[in-house]
């Protein structure tokens, strides 16, 4: 309704526009060649205003439904409507607001493949092309660790030993779910990545799939290793993730207490896109363990930041060490964390699923699909939730009836 409103409004103003061009060009051609420009229109209106009344009340009418379907639009859906008028759409229509510099060429599934979004975190490798909560076509390489600093990877098909685990998926029109292939070994690739930045990897990628899989991909990549986005040189807080949170939270708790000596752990499940959030950390702060309520606010020129925030920065004797607690996009827990994996099953996610909460996990539906998210607890009715980063965009989340589910495997401890 409130899309017909708009465009409904919209397409009266151009016919307004439209019959007073025609009205401008039957009184001569010096008016009608003139009204093609804005100012020329005006005059004409103003010297000619009994011939063009008509189409100037026809396009003004157009205005009440315009202003009626945008006032019930941000009051319905601001999101949407602050979308639309941030003009991001352009962007994406141009392939993508990616700031990496990816220069692939190749195909997915028979497809061109053109991902616009890659990042290696958390020991996966994944190009996206398209930045729905679903990508159109999807390659993930399980590289089973993160690698610090360079990367260099050679495999070929006739290689002995597990190998990292290729994945490559693609979501039809007609499909709600994508469909999804793995492939563990058999295939070929080269990664040849150097640092670039603070958090940037860069250099050449070749993969060759088995023929069956109609894959490959060669050129230069060049992708994120974390969820941070950095602007002259330093942290955007203004961008929507876990790990700016983090960033900011510890900054935080590194002024509050005036040491650089904080550690902060996992936070706890959030929702992004956000205006302000209010949550309970965790952080090891010189060495003892506290729990600290904190409430977050995002401003359009500050970015996300803690209300009240009025601590000094730390004295210069300490910058040093606080620079690199930065360096850390997130802290790692204090001991090491249980391997969640073994024994896990739907059942055992039903009966206690709080242990789960946040957790990479890959779900196979009853008619062959495949989805993949970080797991955000049951609803009200039990539908298994499954949440997924849209990078700049947020997240999105998905619900699934159990009985829909044939299997569900944990990715991570």
């Amino acid at each position: 309704m409130v899309a017909l409103l708009i465009l409904g409004g919209l397409l009266l103003i151009l016919a307004g526009l439209a019959w007073l061009l025609v009205l401008a060009f039957g009184t001569s051609l010096l008016w009608g060649f003139g009204s093609l420009f804005p100012p020329v229109t005006l005059a004409y209106v103003l010297y000619h205003w009994r011939t063009a009344r008509k189409a100037v009340a026809l396009g003004a009418m157009g205005f009440i439904p315009l202003i009626v379907g945008v006032t019930m639009m941000a009051a319905q859906q601001p999101e949407r409507l602050q979308a639309i008028l941030s003009l991001k759409w352009l962007d994406e229509g141009r392939g993508g607001a990616s700031e990496l510099d990816i220069r692939l060429a190749g195909e997915l599934n028979g497809q061109r493949f053109r991902p616009v979004e890659a990042e290696l975190v958390d020991g996966i490798l994944s190009l996206r092309e398209g930045q729905d909560f679903y990508a159109r076509r999807e390659l993930v390489i399980r590289l089973g660790r993160q690698p610090q600093g360079a990367l260099e990877l050679d495999v070929l098909p006739q290689d002995p030993g597990p190998q990292p685990e290729v994945e490559i998926s693609w979501l039809q029109p007609e499909q709600e779910l994508p469909e999804a292939r793995r492939i563990p070994r058999g295939y070929t690739l080269h990664l040849k990545l150097q640092p670039v930045g603070p958090n940037r990897l860069a250099g050449d990628f070749h993969l060759v799939l088995p023929p069956k899989f109609a894959t490959s991909l060669s050129g230069r990549l060049e992708l994120y290793t974390d969820r941070l986005r950095y602007r002259d040189g330093r942290v955007d807080t203004r961008f929507d993730s876990r790990d700016t949170l983090a960033h900011v939270i510890r900054d935080y708790l590194q002024r509050r207490f005036a040491t650089p000596e904080v550690e902060l752990l996992p936070l706890p499940p959030v929702s992004l896109p956000a205006a302000h959030l209010e949550l309970t950390v965790e952080a090891r702060v010189r060495g003892e363990l506290q729990r600290i309520p904190v409430q977050l606010e995002r401003g359009q020129v500050k970015g996300w930041h803690v209300r009240g925030d009025r601590f000094p920065p730390l004295p210069k004797a300490t910058a040093a060490a606080e620079a690199q607690a930065d360096a850390v996009p997130v802290a790692v827990e204090p001991s090491r964390p249980v391997d969640r994996r073994l024994d896990f099953s739907l059942p055992r996610l039903l009966n206690d699923p709080a242990p789960y909460q946040s957790l990479s996990m890959r779900l196979y539906t009853v008619r062959g699909s495949t989805a993949e998210g970080r797991f955000a607890g049951l609803d009200s009715e039990g539908r298994v939730l499954l949440q997924r980063s849209l990078g700049g965009a947020g997240a999105a989340s998905f619900s699934f009836d159990v009985e829909d589910i044939a299997h569900i495997e944990l990715l991570e401890p």
